[in-house]
């Protein structure tokens, strides 16, 4: 269940198709469904990320990404860099706080099994595509996640390759 939907569990649930052969576009039917959503939330509720829209509906991310378009250029919703898209003009309400960005949450989950010993030094860690799929994030939140990793030297990078968890003389002192 994904974080749009836990906290929407008190809406009756809609039963909806998309019409793949008809006249509309598959990005103006999500945003109506979205739509319908959307209106029974509060301001600063976030709404469902592009990786969410693509993984529910079984579409591209551009399709996911028009969408959540549409609905800002209607004034729905609005959209921070690197936090995702929330409901109501950004004048509205303050959006609510999450713990972290996407990224700094991917690292420390990593970090911690680094930690664990479930990645062990100069052996590979998952590789871009395999944490996009476990995280259900886009390709650059991983990067990013991966890039924070480096600075703090918890892991290494060799070109094609992949990322290796670093030797723990070179992991930050706690």
């Amino acid at each position: 269940m994904n974080r749009f939907e836990s906290s929407c569990h008190a809406l009756a649930y809609v039963s909806y198709v998309l019409d793949y052969e008809g006249d509309t576009h598959l990005y103006l039917q999500i945003a109506d469904i979205l739509r319908h959503r959307v209106v029974a939330l509060s301001a600063g509720h976030p709404i469902p990320s592009e990786a969410e829209i693509q993984e529910e509906f079984g579409v591209a991310r551009t399709t996911a990404r028009r969408a959540v378009h549409v609905l800002r250029e209607e004034g729905l919703v609005y959209t921070v860099q690197g936090e995702g898209a929330f409901v109501g003009p950004s004048s509205d309400a303050p959006r609510k706080k999450r713990k972290a960005p996407l990224y700094q949450q991917i690292a420390t989950d990593l970090t911690d099994q680094i930690k664990a010993g479930k990645f062990l030094p100069r052996r590979p860690i998952p590789g871009e595509t395999a944490l996009v799929r476990q995280y259900g994030v886009a390709r650059e939140t991983v990067r990013r996640a991966m890039g924070l990793l480096r600075e703090q030297g918890w892991i290494y990078t060799v070109a094609q390759r992949g990322s290796y968890v670093s030797e723990k003389e070179a992991w930050p002192q706690d």
